[in-house]
């Protein structure tokens, strides 16, 4: 056919080799997540408070008192009377 330094003929199957063409390069993106565990401290306060309620009640105690008086009765019976009245 042609020589070693012959390019290829325009209708032909048998081809010299030629430069790459560059295309426009495609850009990809990736997207990375990365999770940053942050802690928050709350503070929680809890009061307690203790309500102490006393009902009053009433209980009546009762008392009691006793007094013994003597009474003497001179009915002038038996002729006692006379000795009485010295």
């Amino acid at each position: 056919m042609f020589g070693k330094n012959k390019c290829c003929p325009v209708v032909s199957t048998d081809c010299c080799p030629v430069d790459p063409v560059y295309e426009t390069p495609i850009q990809n993106c990736i997207q990375k997540d990365y999770v940053h565990e942050v802690v928050h401290i709350v503070p929680i306060h809890t009061n307690v408070v203790n309500n102490h309620i006393y009902k009053h009640t009433y209980v009546p105690e009762y008392t009691c008192s006793e007094e013994n008086i003597c009474t003497n009765v001179n009915d002038n019976c038996s002729g006692f009377g006379n000795f009485m009245n010295n």
